[in-house]
């Protein structure tokens, strides 16, 4: 059961080997703060609708069950847009209209249709955890390099308590900024490179699995990645 939530994170990471949802993580990765808030926004909405998927699944009729689905989504993306315009209305001004497109994000309705409505709760909960954090951390790396090459700075949430603004300035990187990489051509080339490198984890994974005849039982998704 372990590997339902492990799989998300590096062996079918949402970012790097499906390739989903690659939309706000260009988008939103010119800030380390961003990319935390929008992790927890999939997270939850990506919890929330896996949950009601599969305790509804033998309810919702199969001619409607993607209205159903989207509805759902739509439900708990609300929450979120509310929440965050309420608490953090500068992080909900930063992502802009990527909250609500959260809605049609492919990695939500995907494991709410190729998973929950085919599996049990506790299975789909896990699915949903793995998945979501396997996102965020995905975010999170492109992010962190962005930020540190195009902006020289790391952006995080302010603490007033200690008089801390929320943006830690890299020295000379801060004074001579790489701005290629904050803009979108900065993003493709990231992701390009991030995407090479785990394409060369999985071949280094799978020669050894080769000689131990184990490739049969490889994930559909890492199969055709490396072929």
């Amino acid at each position: 059961m372990i590997k339902e939530f492990t799989k998300g994170i590096i062996r079918e990471n949402p970012l790097f080997i499906i390739v989903l949802g690659l939309c706000p993580a260009l988008a939103v990765s010119t800030q380390v703060v961003n990319a935390l808030g929008m992790g927890a926004g999939v997270i939850f909405v990506l919890l929330g609708s896996n949950i009601c998927v599969s305790l509804l699944k033998d309810f919702i009729p199969e001619k409607v069950r993607i209205p159903s689905y989207i509805v759902i989504i739509a439900s708990f993306v609300t929450i979120v847009e509310l929440v965050m315009k309420a608490f953090t209305p500068g992080l909900y001004k930063n992502l802009g209209i990527f909250v609500s497109l959260i809605v049609v994000n492919c990695i939500i309705l995907g494991r709410a249709e190729a998973f929950a409505s085919k599996n049990p709760l506790l299975h789909s909960v896990l699915d949903a955890l793995g998945m979501g954090i396997g996102f965020t951390l995905g975010l999170l790396l492109i992010a962190v390099i962005r930020e540190i090459f195009g902006s020289g700075t790391i952006t995080l949430f302010p603490i007033q308590a200690i008089g801390f603004d929320g943006t830690v300035k890299l020295g000379w990187l801060n004074e001579y900024p790489g701005k290629v990489w904050s803009y979108a051509a900065g993003a493709l080339l990231v992701m390009g490179y991030l995407k090479a490198f785990f394409n060369w984890l999985q071949t280094r994974r799978r020669i050894p699995r080769e000689s131990k005849g184990e490739v049969a039982h490889a994930p559909e998704s890492e199969v055709k990645q490396v072929s």
